[in-house]
């Protein structure tokens, strides 16, 4: 099986990251990983650059790392991807599919309400997914859930607890939505339970990504690395 990391932080776009990209792609080459989403906090969420910058400077720093990670892949043998995760206060969402010109090209994103951006995100093929809905923390008020507007939920977020995970079970499968899985990795090797989704077949870019967890064509995965 070809195992895929899906929900992953880099430093330095994501402030909360403690792995810098080349140390990322070499931990999961070496544990046998296909490949890897960086889905690094978006404009919206915990991202390490002044909000007050152009949109397109911005966006050129948050597809920073993503940039630096594909040559280093292909000199590991590693596919790497682009994601998005997007934000609102504490409710997250995983985006797959449209690329940094997309993003380029919609700065209207940033004026929409989530509902919205959600929206036009779908409009454009995307998958979306809600990632750990029932996230408890002193920084989150109260869950927020989306379920007409993402097509899966992360129910299995090893960063997350069973119970936490478990009301994303009964979340998803209560909406008739997408069951879907990701380690939310922010440290590489210091994360010892990983998750994600594995296919029979490895992936040729985004969108057949896209196209196979919308077809449920993969499957979710979840281990323990040996420490």
């Amino acid at each position: 099986m070809f195992r895929y990391e899906t929900h992953l932080h880099t430093a330095p776009v994501s402030k909360c990251a403690r792995a810098d990209v080349r140390q990322t792609v070499e931990f999961y080459k070496a544990i046998g990983h296909a490949g890897i989403f960086i889905t690094n906090h978006f404009l919206d969420g915990n991202i390490n650059i002044e909000r007050s910058r152009p949109y397109a400077e911005k966006i050129d720093f948050y597809f920073s790392d993503f940039e630096q990670a594909v040559p280093i892949g292909q000199e590991l043998g590693l596919q790497v991807f682009c994601g998005v995760e997007m934000s609102h206060r504490g409710s997250d969402f995983l985006v797959y599919g449209p690329d940094k010109q997309w993003y380029l090209d919609h700065p209207e994103l940033m004026d929409m309400k989530k509902s919205q951006q959600l929206t036009l995100l779908n409009e454009a093929g995307a998958l979306l997914i809600q990632a750990h809905p029932f996230r408890e923390a002193s920084y989150i008020d109260h869950i927020r859930l989306f379920p007409r507007h993402v097509h899966g939920v992360e129910i299995c977020n090893t960063c997350r607890t069973d119970f936490e995970n478990e009301m994303a079970r009964h979340y998803a499968d209560s909406y008739g939505l997408l069951h879907f899985a990701g380690s939310d990795n922010h440290t590489a090797s210091k994360q010892t339970k990983l998750a994600g989704m594995e296919a029979v077949t490895p992936l040729t870019d985004e969108w057949d990504f896209v196209r196979r967890v919308k077809a449920g064509e993969m499957h979710l995965f979840q281990i323990t690395q040996d420490t």
